[in-house]
């Protein structure tokens, strides 16, 4: 039954997005037009600009593309829900939904990224592997800094509070990671980094199923 809630929330998001097309063809025209900026300013950058600038756009993208997840509910919605799903349900599916959703944004600005500015990549498998790790750490963030500010009265200025303390060792160790993948020689090591974020990620939805029921709630 549980699984069942799971599915349909997921999919009650996804027909959203895709009904409200506007909001996804502005995310995706928010990619492409940062890419083509940094690609005037600055041309092919060097592998290691390269890499720093890839992950400040995949911040801004997670920004733009998942932040929104909880904020555009309605407090009526809101209270609908509490009526048909348990919480736990309910934050999980718009974790997945977000996870999905800026995947796919990553890969997008990936292939930008590598078409306009060039493909430092020694290990491009790998680097595909890290940036999805990464986009689902950081659809599992700000999903839940979405969830924490929309029970506050929808201050978003909330999420940048909260967040700039879990975002910066994130995005450090995202482009740690990276840059094994786009050093010609393999660099040992990369597999700690990558537990500390699983275990990071891990940490944070097990915050959000033990705190968001009392929001839920208020």
């Amino acid at each position: 039954m549980a699984s069942s809630h799971l599915l349909t929330l997921i999919k009650k998001d996804l027909l959203i997005e895709w009904r409200q097309k506007h909001t996804l063809y502005g995310v995706l025209l928010y990619v492409g037009c940062t890419v083509f900026v940094i690609y005037m300013m600055n041309g092919q950058p060097q592998a290691k600009v390269w890499n720093a600038l890839f992950w400040i756009s995949q911040l801004f993208v997670a920004v733009n593309a998942v932040a929104k997840s909880f904020l555009q509910e309605s407090p009526a919605r809101f209270r609908y829900y509490f009526t048909i799903v348990k919480p736990a349900n309910f934050l999980l599916a718009k974790m997945i939904y977000s996870c999905i959703l800026l995947l796919l944004m990553s890969l997008v600005s990936l292939g930008l990224f590598t078409l306009m500015l060039g493909n430092p990549l020694s290990q491009t498998g790998l680097f595909v592997a890290i940036t999805a790790a990464g986009s689902i750490s950081l659809s599992v963030i700000f999903t839940f800094l979405s969830a924490i500010a929309a029970r506050t009265q929808q201050n978003a200025a909330l999420m940048a509070i909260l967040g700039f303390p879990l975002i910066i060792p994130i995005l450090m160790m995202l482009s740690n990671l990276s840059l094994k993948a786009i050093a010609p020689v393999y660099q040992p090591g990369w597999w700690l980094i990558a537990l500390y974020l699983m275990l990071l990620s891990l940490l944070v939805v097990i915050l959000g199923i033990i705190l968001f029921p009392f929001l839920w709630q208020e």
